[in-house]
């Protein structure tokens, strides 16, 4: 049913944005066939005769904890809201980057990004290097020593507590895991390389997925072998711990100086999946999720390394991330074009509770927002990086940075996405407002 243009709704509006950005409180009678741009020009309008300075800003809308997506007599009749009521609609601001920053060059394909650290975006490649972008411009270090293309990458430890002591580990199709201990906080003009002081090894095939636990003591990691091994990220044989240590002599010929090299081996080793393990999640101390192209969403006890439940979906699996309300949501996506949402508290039932359906090809990574219940950020073949909303289906921006496969996304600094693809580019989107 068309909207006609000849009748109005009263509204009222309101919001939580501090008071510069609030509007009179009074209702006011709108034209019905407005949708959220209208609705924003009136908000804006209405602050400027307020306060003469200032700059029209970009609103969402909620009716009742839902974003408006719809002219708002299509709302209200699909919603089975009374147009005679006066309609109460709170505005926030909207959730879209302001700003394409330049990307950062690689030589291959961008396989992973890492962005929980506030300063540096940490990159892996398939070149077999890790790269770490200080401030999303100046490539500072080059991790090298892998064989093989880089699947997976994660800084061990997170946050500006850190400063410049880096602590970081990869996974790469060489089927081993290497570990990276630097000082990034010394000024160069150029990339300084680096190699690894641990070595992990024991898949029997490509590394495929990292996760590292909240106390940053263990890691674990995911193969095209089917299993999950469990690693300490520190270990010696005095410290009684499962992991053998032995050193090796770096190669005489490397850049700088000979170091000594610790191999360690996996504490634990968790059967299960049948397939390729693409996806690891470690969200609390005791508690570790993954997906796979077995169609299946495990939870593992880490203490006993048993699957505590288990749940399939009928799609082969390719990213996922736990979040929403206190982190028990689980969000994957994989050989469809749909990002899917599920509530495991609610047993019994595997059906999503959210379902976003925008993308057009198969979904290759997908990331909660690190202090959002609502927001996460997904990526997929065809292209696109996408910010969505738990309070509506379509999504809330659409970015369209790259020319090919985009394979990695992540958020960083809480206002900006991150991501890489075959287009052998770190993409930066920035000035993303989210209250």
């Amino acid at each position: 049913m068309d909207a006609d243009p000849s009748r109005q709704v009263r509204v009222r509006f309101v919001t939580k944005l501090p008071p510069p950005l609030r509007a009179p409180p009074a209702a006011i009678a709108v034209p019905a066939d407005l949708s959220r741009m209208g609705l924003s020009e009136i908000v804006n309008s209405l602050l400027a005769a307020a306060e003469p300075d200032h700059e029209a800003l970009p609103f969402d809308f909620l009716v009742d904890g839902e974003l408006v997506r719809l002219p708002l007599q299509q709302f209200l009749l699909a919603k089975g809201i009374s147009a005679e009521r006066v309609l109460e609609l709170e505005y926030v601001k909207a959730v879209a980057p302001r700003k394409q920053d330049e990307p950062c060059p690689h030589d291959d394909w961008v396989s992973a990004v890492d962005g929980s650290n506030p300063s540096f975006i940490l990159t892996g490649c398939y070149d077999g290097l890790a790269r770490l972008w200080k401030d999303a411009a100046l490539c500072t270090q080059i991790l090298e020593g892998h064989s093989g293309a880089i699947t997976s990458t994660r800084f061990i430890n997170k946050g500006v507590e850190t400063e410049g002591n880096l602590h970081v580990v990869t996974g790469s199709k060489d089927r081993s895991l290497r570990i990276y201990k630097f000082d990034a906080s010394v000024s160069m003009d150029y990339p300084k390389r680096v190699g690894a002081y641990k070595i992990l090894r024991g898949h029997t095939s490509s590394v495929q997925s990292i996760a590292v636990d909240p106390s940053q003591d263990m890691l674990c990691s995911g193969s095209w072998d089917s299993t999950i091994k469990l690693w300490a990220v520190e270990g010696s044989e005095e410290d009684g711990d499962a992991v053998s240590l032995k050193k090796r002599r770096m190669n005489s010929d490397s850049s700088g100086p000979e170091e000594s090299q610790l191999e360690g081996s996996a504490t634990s080793t968790l059967l299960g999946h049948t397939q390729c393990v693409t996806a690891l999640t470690w969200p609390e101390q005791q508690t570790m999720y993954s997906a796979s192209w077995d169609h299946s969403v495990r939870q593992w006890d880490v203490r006993t390394a048993k699957e505590t439940w288990n749940m399939f979906c009928g799609k082969a699996l390719n990213c996922l991330d736990c979040g929403g309300e206190g982190s028990s949501l689980i969000a994957a996506g994989g050989s469809d074009p749909v990002l899917r949402v599920w509530d495991p508290r609610k047993p019994g039932t595997l059906a999503p509770v959210f379902q976003f359906s925008s993308h057009s090809s198969w979904v290759t990574a997908c990331k909660w927002h690190p202090s959002s219940w609502f927001h996460l950020v997904s990526s997929s073949f065809d292209g696109k990086v996408m910010l969505w909303d738990l309070r509506t289906a379509w999504p809330l921006a659409s970015v369209d940075s790259h020319k090919d496969k985009v394979l990695c996304a992540d958020w960083w600094k809480g206002d900006s996405v991150i991501s890489g693809g075959a287009d052998s580019k770190l993409c930066i989107a920035s000035g993303i407002e989210i209250v």
